[in-house]
């Protein structure tokens, strides 16, 4: 209302088409396709594509987890929520702890991509550039998302929308032509093993690939966090984030179909991030000047992530604050705008001191593997207690909906999916693909482990002195208010 001084965000304030591409464009399609999907290339050849086949279905379990818990809880805690309710409020506060942490990060990750990726174009282009001077790249990036996310949601979630267009567009149509160019080479023998890397023959090949493609998909629950702006937001949530990850995943297995196929199944091993086996070179040497979309694409695309990623952390950090376990601050509102402007401004100020610190003292390639580690150490974590969370959800709250497919099997498979990937990114070697990580990225762990443990004393100290504010993580504030002894009592147990 008007006159309260803090009204909350704004409501039904955007619909399907906005969520959609906020899922979307937090996938980051275009520098997944470029960047993070080559890597499973080292394993498994020229059967990438059945790789990323298999990623999607992975994927797509744990989807359906968070869209069934969408669709029961909308709220701006998303996934914190979501492991409150379903499993115990401790656990909602560990994960939103973290979840907001390491969403706070992605904008970092990303501009520090933007930085490093549009400086070496230029010295590419132009020797006289200096691949050092990165840094105004990034400082430009951190501003427009500030300044999305001061405007309001609608700004925000309109800008993903356009971006996330234009770099889908790109990749779809760069596809097409390679298919085309890839003539008689067309085959389906690459959603076979028969193409693996040297040393990784068979089926295990495909897995080891799938491992790093599952990464790529990343993100798909970034809907959730707007339950509280979205028009009804019970069915809109549910296909937001399931039709990210299946819509997302299929141009993901289309795309690396078509460069397996024309770049060669039997060499695709050697396929990378940069040089003449890469996007951006089989653009250059066969595409003209093609390669300079491709490249905006890929630049356009480490926006709209940093920017889908801000909502994310702003929201779950607004919706922490309200009910008092963040500091309050935190749930302030813009009286016109309706944005978070605290968490907007944390978020800018956190983005810009990581880009800096860590690319200045590293540099910007480094400083990216670290946070990159750090980050997908979290999140698959997160997806794997939300998958839990899910089971316990139906199994305890709802079992009178519970159906034993999609509320228990389902979360069981989409665990199994992602433990190899969380090993990986945790470089735990309990497989023979998981390399040992070297410092500086190999400190990621004791990062993240450092925050957890620092978690686990602020949880130590809310559950002791205000047990009321963590029964609160479980709290839709769409609905009507819970019963205050089930609150009470849920803290308690």
């Amino acid at each position: 209302m008007p006159g309260e001084p803090n009204p909350g965000l704004r409501r039904d304030a955007v619909g399907l088409r906005e969520v959609l591409f906020q899922s979307i464009t937090a996938m980051a399609p275009a520098a997944a396709i470029a960047a993070s999907i080559p890597s499973g290339a080292a394993f498994a050849g020229g059967s990438l594509p059945l790789s990323v086949l298999v990623a999607l279905v992975a994927c797509l379990f744990t989807a359906s987890c968070v869209a069934e818990l969408a669709r029961e809880l909308p709220a701006a805690g998303s996934v914190a929520t979501y492991s409150a309710r379903g499993l115990h409020p401790a656990v909602g506060f560990l994960v939103g702890w973290g979840y907001v942490f390491v969403e706070a990060l992605v904008p970092a990750l990303l501009l520090l991509q933007l930085g490093f990726t549009t400086a070496g174009t230029l010295h590419q282009e132009w020797a006289s550039f200096p691949t050092d001077l990165w840094w105004p790249w990034s400082l430009a990036g951190a501003v427009i998302i500030a300044l999305a996310g001061f405007f309001g949601v609608r700004a925000s979630a309109r800008l993903g929308t356009v971006l996330g267009i234009f770099e889908v567009l790109v990749f779809l149509v760069f596809a097409v032509l390679l298919i085309a160019k890839a003539g008689d080479a067309n085959t389906l023998s690459v959603f076979s093993s028969s193409h693996t890397a040297s040393g990784y023959s068979g089926i295990s090949g495909v897995f080891a690939g799938s491992v790093y493609t599952v990464l790529a998909f990343s993100g798909f629950e970034a809907a959730a966090p707007l339950a509280e702006e979205a028009r009804d937001p019970r069915r809109t949530m549910r296909r937001a984030v399931l039709g990210a990850a299946l819509a997302i995943g299929l141009v993901y297995v289309l795309t690396t179909y078509a460069m397996s196929v024309y770049f060669g199944p039997d060499r695709f091993a050697g396929f990378g991030v940069s040089g003449a086996a890469s996007w951006e070179g089989v653009a250059r040497a066969s595409f003209g000047l093609f390669w300079v979309v491709l490249f905006l694409a890929v630049v356009n695309s480490t926006i709209a992530n940093a920017n889908a990623c801000s909502n994310v952390s702003t929201r779950t950090a607004f919706a922490l604050g309200r009910i008092g376990v963040f500091p309050r601050p935190f749930a302030r509102v813009h009286p016109r705008h309706r944005s978070p402007v605290v968490g907007v401004a944390v978020q800018f100020v956190v983005a810009v001191a990581t880009v800096l610190g860590l690319g200045l003292a590293y540099d910007p390639v480094t400083a990216f593997a670290l946070l990159a580690t750090v980050i997908v150490t979290v999140v698959i974590g997160v997806y794997i207690v939300v998958n839990l969370a899910c089971a316990g959800y139906f199994l305890r709250r709802r079992r009178e909906a519970f159906r034993p497919v999609l509320h228990l099997l389902f979360p069981l498979l989409g665990i199994a999916a992602f433990v190899p990937a969380l090993l990986t990114a945790a470089g735990i070697p309990a497989f023979d693909f998981v390399s040992e990580l070297k410092p500086p990225v190999s400190y990621a762990g004791p990062v993240v482990g450092g925050w957890i443990l620092i978690g686990v004393v602020v949880l130590a100290v809310l559950a002791r002195r205000h047990p009321e504010r963590l029964a609160e993580t479980g709290r839709v504030h769409l609905d009507e208010p819970q019963d205050p002894e089930e609150i009470t009592g849920e803290a308690n147990r």
